[in-house]
């Protein structure tokens, strides 16, 4: 197994503003090619939190390392490493899109052929190589946040943050977002996305941390965290033989920790419907029992973020 270094390290980040616990004690690691979920609501803490790691923010406690560098406001070099992709757009709507790429190519100081190459690149990974020579002004509002990521991918950056890079845009637009960042961990770059809508999160995401009132509440892959607050996967056999004899055979299975004669058929609550199903139909089966249709209802992160704080997550 391949061990990948860790790129972003931050521990017992803290920030007040005022009397206001922003931030209280939030710690993690990206590892590289890895894309690492901040999943909260609304003023849980995601944007202080995302700040302080690029160094935009003074931290009141707490350390961050990037790339192996110690990283504090005053950092030169392990900014260089980070790329970010602010809520607020960062594009100059009276240029065109191959024209913003390379005005903030010339801020990072590329060398003119390398830019060149790289504006091209970069127009293909965000799909707008189309309206490459277009004013930004133009543009849908979807396509304004695929340039806006553009903008913090040019130089390559070890580490990307991604600060709600999908509000406010059309589903088609949304898609075409997720699909750009889809590509990046497979490059090998470390991406931390923050986020309030619970699918991203899924799609995306090879770990997520839960924050809320500024703590990190959980952490862990999508399985992990549903397992950690004991949540099952539910099935439903519709079925036609002797169910009951069905129910009694799976009680030999360890996954299998729940299971009842229910509507004409078996339901049950299983540790893993994905690694346990094969075995669970060849079980009934086994009884006698002919099964119709499979329904399999997994927990998602909604469901995880409730248990673990008692509200919905867009509450």
């Amino acid at each position: 197994m391949t061990i990948r270094a860790n790129v972003l390290e931050c521990r017992d980040l803290k920030k007040s503003f005022g009397d206001n616990e922003a931030v209280k004690g939030v710690g993690f690691r990206i590892a590289e090619g890895e894309t690492y979920g901040l999943l909260g609501p609304n003023g849980a803490g995601k944007t202080t939190t995302i700040s302080m790691v690029t160094g935009l923010l003074e931290r009141d406690d707490g350390e961050v390392t990037v790339d192996g560098q110690p990283l504090t406001t005053a950092s030169v070099d392990a900014k260089r490493a980070i790329g970010l992709v602010p809520q607020d757009l960062a594009i100059y709507p009276d240029l065109t899109a191959k024209e913003n790429l390379t005005f903030f190519g010339r801020l990072y100081d590329m060398p003119s052929g390398d830019l060149k190459a790289r504006v091209a690149e970069v127009l293909e990974i965000i799909g707008l190589t189309d309206r490459a020579d277009d004013r930004t002004e133009e543009f849908s509002g979807g396509m304004k946040r695929r340039l806006n990521i553009g903008l913090g991918l040019l130089h390559k950056p070890r580490l990307l943050l991604l600060d709600e890079p999908t509000v406010g845009v059309d589903p088609q637009s949304r898609n075409a977002i997720l699909e750009s960042v889809e590509l990046l961990s497979g490059e090998g770059m470390a991406v931390l996305y923050t986020t309030h809508y619970m699918e991203e999160a899924e799609r995306l995401c090879d770990r997520v941390g839960i924050i809320d009132l500024g703590e990190i509440k959980a952490e862990g892959t999508r399985r992990e965290l549903v397992q950690m607050v004991g949540q099952h996967d539910r099935i439903r056999l519709q079925a036609t033989g002797p169910c009951e004899a069905g129910v009694e055979a799976l009680a030999a299975l360890a996954v299998v920790k729940e299971a009842g004669v229910r509507d004409g058929g078996i339901e049950m609550l299983v540790d893993d419907a994905d690694q346990s199903l094969a075995q669970i139909l060849g079980k009934v089966s086994g009884a006698g029992v002919t099964v119709t249709s499979v329904d399999v209802d997994e927990p998602n992160l909604e469901s995880v973020f409730l248990h673990l704080t008692g509200r919905a997550l867009r509450d």
